[in-house]
């Protein structure tokens, strides 16, 4: 239950703010738009999204440690951090 509770955390925190709950504030902005349409449509990519994660984490486990992976994960998240610094300087 408690790693349950730990990536529910993660995930929700992570999401907050990101430019998926910007496209989705702006689907849902639109008077005409099903507002049902557009949370069932975003809630569907995040599962089908959230679902090939899983899939590939699983299959990514039996080929390397979870420190490796750990650590690809720390790298990828830094490299997108200085890219998207790198981008803010450029403008």
């Amino acid at each position: 239950m408690q790693k349950l509770i730990i990536v529910f955390v993660t995930v929700f925190l992570a999401e907050l703010g990101d430019k998926t709950q910007l496209a989705t504030l702006l689907y849902a902005a639109d008077r005409n738009a099903s507002k049902t349409a557009i949370f069932l449509a975003a809630a569907g990519a995040l599962v089908l999204s959230t679902g090939i994660a899983v899939v590939a984490g699983a299959k990514l486990a039996s080929i390397l440690s979870p420190t490796a992976l750990k650590a690809a994960a720390g790298c990828g998240f830094i490299l997108i951090g200085l890219w998207m610094v790198a981008q803010t300087i450029r403008q």
